[in-house]
């Protein structure tokens, strides 16, 4: 009988420690930012804020109390602005590749804009008077009001638009460095942990950090970001070109912790999950997440084994996960359930992305063309793009309701990868695997074929998520969305995740891939499943959001 590693030497357990302790870490250090002269300062602005907020329509001093509570955040600390610039991400670039790591404040007059703000600002406050001094009775002032404030408010999303084109960048060389160090010696840890040699995985680790930053730097450019080429993509192909030309020296092999790296990254997008704003879009992204994903998913299985005749079933599960599910995520979750090879893996991913980069840009503009309500649109994007990432660009296109709802939705649909992982070993064990070779197959099987770090995942969900309904509003948003998670992990998240993107195309050879391409068969599938996922989305989310439950999509 094979002999099983414990599970303290897996990388499950590596990945739940390294991942909890990172989160636990940062709300520590961030709760101990959030100082009590801070909180008397945000009780203030609060009571401000809730008595602006009974006027019939958001005031002058509103937007300007909500913009003082924004600066308050301790991200603006100094260790706050160290955690945020050891984690950030290269600046964008568009000719000079100089200003993705150094990008001095350019000198330019904004006096024009100035100007024009202040005028909006003041046409707003004279309209908000003509309300006021009919005590918010005459509906045609209370309207005028409004939208002199909205103008307003306009001109200062420009300017603000404007000023974070012309401010200094917050990544630097020096911090990078200083991150290669901090990652090479956590995950170091973790690799010790599992049995490899803490010196050989760091050797190894240089490389493959090296990768991720050039891979960084280039999804950084603007051109490329526009046609939704994102730093996956750039990640892969570096590590292919290597491998497949001069070859990936056998140094850096311990180091290419594909899984241990993205399981790693999966626990802190955990937290990011917060249940209440699941609960808060209601049935209608619930039922398009929950119901149209499984059907895609097992349609797509069923169709890659009786019509397309797909020899390998686990490959053929991963890609049916990667392109219903969520990407990447669930086809690592899926391929470890499965007991998929890391050559299937790599070609599960290879087409997501590249699937992801075209509907990011084609989509949006059908849904612009054929005249589809915004909220509709965002429904779709949600549920079809693989890539979070490009979920929120491709909403953004759309509008800001848009991407809440395609954001929103993509959210509830991470939170199916632990499902189905199990679901997933459940049917291996107990049907693939016993008809093969295994007459039985029990509950330690299953449990053993569970991608245990999705529980890691769902814990940190948890955790956030009481976190953030305990707290006061304001608070929450300042320490966990503006602190945590905005300003740390979820860059240090996009770090992990690029580690491993590296190590996959490391990984790679053409060799080993070519004989899953044979007749075209995992193509085939993922197009005739991707097709059949946005019909069904579109008219399940149509259904939902404007048949069932248009209430709730009056309300978005």
């Amino acid at each position: 009988m094979h002999h099983r590693q414990p599970f303290y030497k897996t990388e499950d357990f590596w990945a739940i420690t390294l991942g909890s302790c990172l989160l636990l870490w940062a709300l520590a250090v961030y709760f101990a930012l959030y100082s009590g002269e801070t909180q008397q300062k945000v009780a203030a602005i609060s009571a401000v804020i809730e008595g602006e907020a009974a006027k019939p329509f958001k005031t002058v001093r509103w937007h300007e109390a909500t913009a003082e509570l924004v600066q308050l955040k301790p991200a603006d600390q100094p260790v706050g602005q160290f955690l945020k610039n050891l984690a950030m991400l290269p600046n964008k670039w568009s000719d000079n590749p100089v200003d993705a790591v150094y990008k001095p404040a350019t000198e330019a007059d904004l006096a024009t804009e100035m100007r024009s703000l202040r005028l909006a600002r003041e046409q707003a406050l004279i309209a908000e008077q003509a309300a006021q001094a009919a005590h918010y009775q005459n509906e045609t002032l209370n309207m005028a009001a409004g939208a002199a404030i909205e103008d307003w408010q306009q001109h200062f999303k420009e300017l603000e638009k404007k000023k974070a084109k012309l401010k200094a960048g917050g990544f630097s060389l020096p911090h990078s460095l200083l991150l290669f160090v901090f990652l090479a010696l956590l995950f170091g840890l973790g690799a010790k942990g599992q049995g490899i040699a803490f010196v050989s995985f760091i050797k190894g680790f240089a490389l493959v950090f090296l990768i991720a930053l050039i891979a960084l730097l280039l999804a950084a450019q603007n051109d490329f970001k526009d046609y939704g080429i994102e730093y996956a993509l750039w990640a892969i192909l570096l590590g292919i070109v290597i491998s497949n030309t001069i070859g990936t020296p056998a140094w850096a092999t311990p180091a290419l912790q594909t899984e241990f790296f993205i399981k790693t990254g999966l626990v802190l997008m955990g937290a990011e999950l917060l249940i209440g704003k699941i609960v808060a879009i209601g049935l209608p992204g619930i039922f398009v997440a929950w119901v149209v994903t499984p059907i895609v998913l097992v349609v797509t299985y069923w169709f890659g084994q009786y019509v397309l005749k797909i020899a390998s079933k686990s490959l053929n599960i991963t890609i049916s996960a990667d392109m219903s599910v969520c990407g990447v995520s669930a086809a690592i979750a899926t391929a470890a359930a499965s007991k998929a090879t890391r050559e299937e893996l790599t070609v599960a991913i290879g087409l997501s992305m590249v699937f992801t980069a075209i509907m990011m840009v084609l989509l949006p503009l059908f849904i612009k063309f054929a005249g589809i309500p915004e909220v509709l649109g965002g429904a779709w994007i949600g549920g079809t793009i693989d890539s979070s990432g490009a979920v929120v660009a491709a909403g953004a296109a759309l509008g800001d309701k848009a991407m809440y709802v395609a954001t929103t939705i993509k959210m509830i649909q991470n939170m199916l990868i632990g499902v189905i992982a199990f679901g997933v070993a459940i049917y291996f064990a107990t049907r693939v695997e016993k008809a093969a070779h295994a007459p039985h197959i029990g509950i330690g099987e299953i449990w053993h074929r569970f991608p245990k770090f999705i529980l890691g995942f769902m814990g940190a969900s948890i955790l956030f998520s009481i976190l953030y309904s305990s707290l006061d509003k304001h608070a929450a948003h300042l320490i966990l969305e503006n602190g945590v998670l905005g300003d740390f992990t979820k860059n240090l998240r996009t770090w992990f995740f690029c580690l491993a993107f590296a190590s996959i195309g490391l990984s790679t050879h053409f060799k080993t891939l070519k004989h899953h391409f044979v007749g075209g068969k995992p193509l085939i599938l993922y197009v005739c499943g991707q097709a059949l996922n946005l019909l069904l989305t579109l008219g399940v989310a149509y259904v939902m959001f404007y048949r069932v439950f248009p209430e709730i999509t009056a309300t978005i």
